[in-house]
Parts: C-alpha cells; structure tokens; sequence
C-alpha cells in the first residue's frame, strides 16, 4: 500500500512539475527583455519535460530512491524561474547585470536536472523486462511523443546491451526513413549523432552505418556529420567492413563529397588510396555496386585539382580506363563519367586517357553490337566527344576503331536520344577539320543527313542542315550531293515547306552549292522552285538574293555564250 502511495505521490508531482513548465514556456514568449537567454532557457524547459514524461511512463522509475528529492529540487527550479518569469515581464528586476547571473544559474540548475532524470530513466529502462522492445509513436504523434520516445532511444544507446543498442538502432533507421522529425530531436540532443559515429567502429556497425546514411540524405545535417567525426570511421568501414558496411559507408561518403569542402578531409584520413584499392578489385567477388559507388565518390572528390593531380600518380587513369572495358554495365557508366570528369578542361590527362587506350573502350561501349542500354552509350559517346575534341590525333582513331560506322548506323536506325547525339557528333566531326569533312563523306554520311532532313524532329532536320552546310564546304562532297536529283530535291521541296526547316540553313546550302556548281545551278533552274527562291529574295534574305543574281548571270552569260557561238 506504502509502494502505491509512493508511486501515485510522484505521478502527482510529475504532472505538477509538467504542467508548469507548459505554464513557463507560454509565459516566456511573452517576456520580451533578455530574449537569447528566455530562448536557450525554453528549449531546455522542452527537453526537461521530454525526460519527466518518460520518467512518468516508466514503470521502474518510481522504485529509484532519488527520484522524490529530485522532483522536489526541479520543482524549485520551476518556481524560481516562474519569479524571475514575472520580473522580466514586469520589468520590476533591480538590475541588469544581476537578472542575468539569475537566469544563467537556473538555466544551469535545469541542465543538471535533465542530465539526473535521463540517468534516472536509464537505470529504469535496464530494470525492465521488456526493455529490448521499442515502442513506435504513430504517425501523427505529437513532437513531445517524438521528443520522448529519441530520449528513449538515446538511453539505450548510452547504457543498453549491444543486442538493445541494435533494436535501438533498426528502430531508429526505420522512424527516419518516414520522418525528419525524429532527426531534428535526435540532433538536438547531446552525444547522440556521436553515439551513431562511435557505433561505426562496433559490433553493430551496420546498423549505425544504415543510421548515418540515412542522416546524410538531409541536406542540413551533413555538416553535424561532419563535425562529429564521421569521416574517419567511415573510411575505416570501407576498409574493413563487412560489404554492406562497406557499401553503406560509401554512399554517406558520396552524399558529403557533393561539398568539395570536405574533400580535404577524405584525402587526410586516406580514404583516396582506400578508394582506388576498392575500384583496383574491378567488380570480382559480387562488389560489382561498391566499385561503382567508389567510382562516383572518386567522381566528386577529383573536382579538387590537388585530389585529380594524386589520383593521376596513382595510376588512376589506367585504372578507370580497364573499368570501362569490363562486363558490368553499371561499372562501364560510373567509370565513363569519372574519366570524363577528370578530363573536363584539361588536356594532359585527355591525352593520358588516348594513350592508356580509353577511346578504343568507349567506342566499344558505343557499338551497335554491344548488348548495354542506351543511357550507356550516350554516356559513351559524350566521352569520346569530350575527350577528343581537342586531339590532333583522335580523328584517325576514331576511324581505324570504327567508329564513323556505328554514328552512321545510329543515324539509321538508333532511337531517337541516341541519334538525336550521334547527329550532334556528326556536326561535331564536321567542324573538327577539312580532313574531318572529307572522312564523313567517303563513309557515306551525306545521303543519311539528307533523310534527316525529313525527320518528325525540328531539332534534328535543323542539325542535319547544319551538318550538310559544314560538309559541303568540301568539293569533293559539293560534287557527290549535287549528283544525287533526291539530296537537292529533297533540300528545294523542304524550303517552300513552312516551318520544315530554317531556311536560312536551306539557303546557305543551295549559296554554296550554286557558287561553284554548274550542275547544280542548271538543276535549280529545271526544278520549278526558282520562283520560290525569288520569293524569299524579294523577302529579305540576303542567301536568296545571292542566288538569284547567281542564277541571273547565269542565264545571261548562257545566252551571251549563244549569241557569240551563233
């Protein structure tokens, strides 16, 4: 009967003392003199309410023999800080200085309460039989239910069994996937982000790294990772950790990298070196997604020219280029965008990438014979663009590897995203130079350009007669397209068609064709589309009036030429 007395005593006080401090957080918005400490103190009034609820719903606690002095000592605590409440409110202290000596020592008194009562409550949480099972608010819980059940958590981290420290752990995974909330207390709470951090070198690593890396998702708790430490123990994982600890670890480690800043902290803990040692393994013995995950944490850091420069004296080019020559697709495409990363504006290590025989590899990631995605070939032939756009030697590779065969196939036949980038690497090689052009058109690429120009696409009938207009320039391909009635046809029929093609585009190919093409002058004139051309001439657009006055002088030097042999 004294046990039942005793427990409804405390459940008593502990309502009192709970509901007065919902009286002193009210009353202390209203207090607008000493606004930082009233603040610093009514998010310490919140915590201490958290641990006296989940004093008053532990069913051990009230047998702690300290717990009614205590409760006792938080109630003055309340109190005075009730008067001091109303003195700041009336403006009726006597001084400044010395109101704040008052509201920093109950603002002391009040951390020493929260730090007894969470002890308190993780004595009782251990007497509990049923302590390894953790009880998950719903989904509409209020941030007090949230704020109690984190505490909960974080008491079983601090004295808990590993087997209790675990359940705590999967619990607390399983909370934050579906909400912030829980993050933002757990944060907010001393030692716990640092319990998460220590756990990584523990028996329950796994289980912490599913915690961190979960965090790491939040773009605003980054840096609480960060400035507890996380860096080196996730590097330790990556070495030697199990492969989902590994794997874990490397995707926290991608989500931090995305700030270069914290770059210089991975290569000062060696995890450059734990990287390349991870891609080095090329996928054998089923890591085929942690080589991949590397790949793309190298990717981030290597956007420091101090981190690019030591991953090159590692032998990281090799490295990355047999990558890109093994069978795992996800290993091809991770490796292509690091190659392409490191090589972005600098021409040394483009031509480093040449010589290790990278762009035989992606051209044959390119081939049409090759059974990989399409996202895989694209991401292929961005590389090759990238990394030979400024070779002088590229174009004859390119060549000997086949590679004008499969952008031609692609032109044919290729879907529309992949042709849509095999047309864009058509008019890059067309730019390249006069050796470029003349290639293209002994591969055969100005009757397929010419279909294009038919296309459904307007991005793709506009680059196909920018593409034709850059070859062109070329007589021996100007003599190969006027011989074909169907390729000046097709160009005449598109530009009396509305919005077909840019006929500024049309008209710089009929200019160039008729400067220096008798042919294709006497075509024009037999075709019927003159009229139209003189339309546009009349219209303004200065390619038009050249042709006409082309056409013109023509005419009249045809029938001077009569005249004179008559």
């Amino acid at each position: 009967m004294d046990e039942e007395s005793s427990t409804t005593d405390h459940s008593s006080t502990l309502d009192q003392a709970i509901l007065l401090i919902s009286s002193l957080i009210s009353l202390s918005h209203s207090v607008k003199v000493f606004s930082p400490k009233w603040q610093t103190i009514r998010s310490k009034f919140q915590h201490l309410s958290s641990n006296l609820t989940a004093i008053h719903n532990s069913q051990s606690a009230a047998q702690i023999p300290s717990l009614p002095p205590l409760l006792d000592s938080v109630l003055a605590t309340l109190h005075s800080c009730d008067h001091l409440a109303k003195q700041c409110l009336n403006l009726s202290y006597s001084g400044k200085l010395l109101m704040q000596s008052d509201l920093d020592a109950v603002s002391a008194k009040i951390d020493a309460h929260i730090s007894t009562i969470f002890d308190i409550h993780a004595a009782a949480l251990l007497a509990r039989s049923d302590a390894i099972v953790v009880s998950r608010p719903s989904a509409a819980a209020s941030m007090e239910d949230v704020r109690f059940y984190v505490v909960d958590l974080l008491s079983r981290f601090r004295i808990g069994s590993d087997e209790m420290k675990k359940q705590a752990l999967l619990a607390f995974s399983e909370v934050i996937r579906e909400d912030e909330r829980y993050v933002t207390v757990a944060l907010q709470l001393d030692d716990f982000i640092g319990f998460l951090v220590k756990f990584l070198d523990g028996e329950i690593q796994q289980e912490a790294a599913k915690c961190v890396c979960l965090i790491a998702e939040i773009e605003s708790c980054k840096s609480e990772l960060i400035g507890a430490g996380v860096i080196a123990p996730l590097i330790r994982v990556l070495e030697l950790g199990e492969e989902e600890s590994k794997k874990l670890a490397a995707t926290c480690l991608l989500s931090v990298t995305e700030n270069s800043e914290n770059a210089w902290s991975i290569l000062s803990h060696g995890g450059i070196t734990t990287l390349l040692k991870i891609c080095s393994s090329g996928g054998d013995g089923g890591c085929v997604e942690l080589v991949a995950l590397a790949c793309a944490v190298l990717k981030n850091l290597v956007g420091v020219e101090e981190i690019k420069r030591f991953v090159v004296e590692e032998g990281g080019i090799s490295l990355f280029v047999n990558l890109a020559k093994c069978k795992d697709e996800i290993i091809k495409i991770k490796s292509v965008d690091l190659l392409q990363t490191m090589a972005c504006n600098d021409e040394s290590v483009k031509e480093m990438i040449i010589e290790e025989g990278g762009i035989r590899a992606l051209v044959r990631v390119f081939c049409p014979k090759s059974a990989l995605s399409t996202k895989t070939r694209e991401m292929a032939l961005r590389g090759i663009v990238n990394i030979c756009c400024s070779s002088q030697n590229s174009l004859h590779l390119l060549v000997n590897y086949g590679f004008m065969d499969h952008i031609l196939y692609f032109l044919r036949r290729g879907e529309v995203s992949v042709q849509e980038l095999s047309l864009k690497t058509a008019f890059w090689l067309s730019g390249t130079s006069e050796e470029g052009r003349k290639v293209m058109g002994e591969a055969g690429f100005m009757p397929v350009l010419v279909k294009l120009l038919d296309s459904k696409s307007v991005e793709i009938r506009e680059m196909a007669a920018e593409t034709i207009s850059s070859m062109i320039v070329v007589p021996k391909n100007r003599k190969k397209f006027v011989q074909s009635d169907q390729n000046l046809g097709l160009v005449l029929r598109m530009l009396e068609v509305n919005n077909a093609v840019n006929k500024k585009l049309l008209l710089s190919i009929l200019t160039s064709l008729t400067s220096s093409s008798a042919t294709a002058r006497k075509k024009i004139a037999t075709s019927g589309y003159l009229k139209h051309i003189e339309k546009l001439a009349e219209a303004q657009f200065s390619d038009a009036k050249k042709i006409v006055r082309k056409m013109s002088s023509n005419r009249l030097g045809t029938i001077f030429n009569g005249i004179w042999h008559s």
